[in-house]
């Protein structure tokens, strides 16, 4: 039997935050990030999570619809994929592909050897957040801990 990868896995209560500051889209990008720099798996100098996230933006919007963005950057500084969490109060607008605005945010930085994982993770997210009831229980969930526990609970 095959290890089942989960979003869980790659995903820490001290990289979530469930009251982003950011008002824009650069704004989410740069917040987000700076909550990246504090995972082990990140050895960042001079914003190069930031940057990554910025030059993957100008290839097109990673705003997938109904409120959720997923930033994400493949860059050598990441030792593993690793995931950031946000959710914002207010909605911001981040171009996506259904023009409304967004306020839950999955972010990714990878190493590019973990294409396959990164891939698998990606499509996990973007299943379960396609579902009504997945997005009204993230944005019902006090606190960092809830978040990971809803997450891991919803994946079994």
């Amino acid at each position: 039997m095959t290890n089942v990868i989960k979003i869980t896995d790659y995903m820490s209560e001290d990289l979530i935050s469930l009251d982003l500051k950011a008002k824009t889209k650069d704004e989410v990008l740069l917040e987000l990030s700076k909550l990246m720099e504090c995972s082990p798996n990140i050895s960042n100098e001079g914003n190069t999570i930031y940057k990554a996230l910025v030059e993957r933006e100008k290839l097109g919007s990673t705003g997938i619809g109904k409120g959720v963005a997923i930033p994400h950057a493949k860059t050598e500084i990441a030792q593993k994929l690793t995931i950031a969490f946000g959710i914002s109060k207010e909605k911001i607008d981040f171009r996506s592909i259904d023009n409304e605005k967004v306020n839950i945010f999955f972010v990714f930085a990878s190493p590019n050897k973990d294409s396959q994982i990164y891939l698998k993770v990606l499509a996990r997210i973007s299943r379960l957040i396609r579902e009504n009831s997945f997005r009204d229980g993230l944005l019902n969930c006090k606190n960092a801990h809830e978040i990971i526990e809803y997450i891991n609970e919803k994946e079994s």
